[in-house]
């Protein structure tokens, strides 16, 4: 028998995009040729995954899991919403949801924890869910919250199915006070951050590139004003601009009356303690991705007939 080295099947997957388990057995089928080994996969459609990863994958799920006082969310893409109604594929979000409660909460970890029920890690029953279904699919991002006492709160949006759906929000609540309280404002104030998606939990976690183009922007507005004067416009447009993307200082989209932070406050009561809001994470689906415009079929035909 070939000796089979790991460099070898390194190889192999990085021309075939086939699951690492699925390499080693290609090249002991075949006394470790490497071309041979190629269209051994091939034959077995399991190097289809590779010919799709330029494909843009937009599309997919995000789902959120929650353990006690850990909870993840992830986003994992696919090419069309054909495809996210597939129960292999939504089988495939939940679990990844589940193991990132045990990550370190980056894509590289969630990527080589051990997919349950196969002898094989996640990222590799990804390139097998891409062979089976046929498009390009990415696990996109992953993140996690942990609170020592309290509760993480969750919210999903345009939910098609239990923790999977268009739009996956956590908040932590941090307090030592009543978990049901504490758990329905929790959820109240997700859903808040579903709505108004703000940049950062305060002025502080707002990023200096962002705080600086806001501040060039009133600056170019307000030229040719005394310099101390257009210090003052400054740092006046910057509280306006915090009011409106920081979630502590946004009003409440269930009491626009209230900030956020106030409704924290007046929770105090009814809770029994302290409650403090330690971070949040909205993801959106496809956020960020440039999608490729739809091909104007009527366009192409019309240039076709001119010849």
């Amino acid at each position: 028998m070939a000796n089979i080295t790991a460099a070898m099947v390194k190889e192999l997957r990085e021309k075939t995009g086939a699951g690492m388990m699925d390499c080693k057995s290609a090249l002991n089928e075949t006394a470790g040729d490497l071309e041979a080994a190629i269209d051994w996969l091939r034959k077995k459609g399991l190097a289809k995954a590779a010919k799709k990863s330029g494909r843009v994958a937009a599309e997919g799920l995000v789902a959120v899991e929650s353990a006690g006082h850990h909870a993840a969310v992830v986003e994992v893409n696919s090419e069309t919403d054909f495809v996210a109604r597939n129960d292999s594929f939504q089988a495939f979000v939940r679990e990844a949801a589940k193991l990132a409660l045990n990550a370190d909460g980056s894509v590289e970890a969630l990527e080589a924890a051990r997919f349950p029920g196969a002898e094989t890690t996640v990222k590799d029953k990804l390139q097998e869910l891409i062979a089976t279904i046929g498009e390009n699919m990415t696990l996109r991002r992953v993140a996690k919250l942990t609170v020592e006492k309290g509760v993480i709160a969750s919210y999903v949006h345009s939910q098609v199915s239990e923790g999977l759906g268009k739009i996956g929000v956590l908040v932590a609540l941090e307090s030592a006070g009543d978990v049901g309280v504490l758990s329905q404002l929790g959820r109240q104030i997700a859903m808040h951050v579903a709505a108004t998606n703000p940049v950062a939990l305060d002025a502080s976690g707002v990023d200096a590139a962002t705080v600086e183009r806001e501040s060039n922007i009133l600056r170019e507005k307000n030229a040719g004003k005394p310099d101390h004067v257009l210090a003052k416009i400054v740092e006046s447009g910057l509280k306006s601009y915090y009011k409106e993307v920081t979630l502590l200082e946004q009003p409440f989209v269930h009491d626009s009356s209230k900030t956020v932070a106030q409704v924290l406050k007046e929770s105090e009561g009814k809770a029994g303690g302290p409650v403090k809001l330690t971070g949040f994470v909205r993801y959106a689906l496809g956020e960020g991705i440039e999608k490729e415009e739809a091909p104007d079929f009527a366009a192409e035909v019309a240039a076709a007939a001119k010849g």
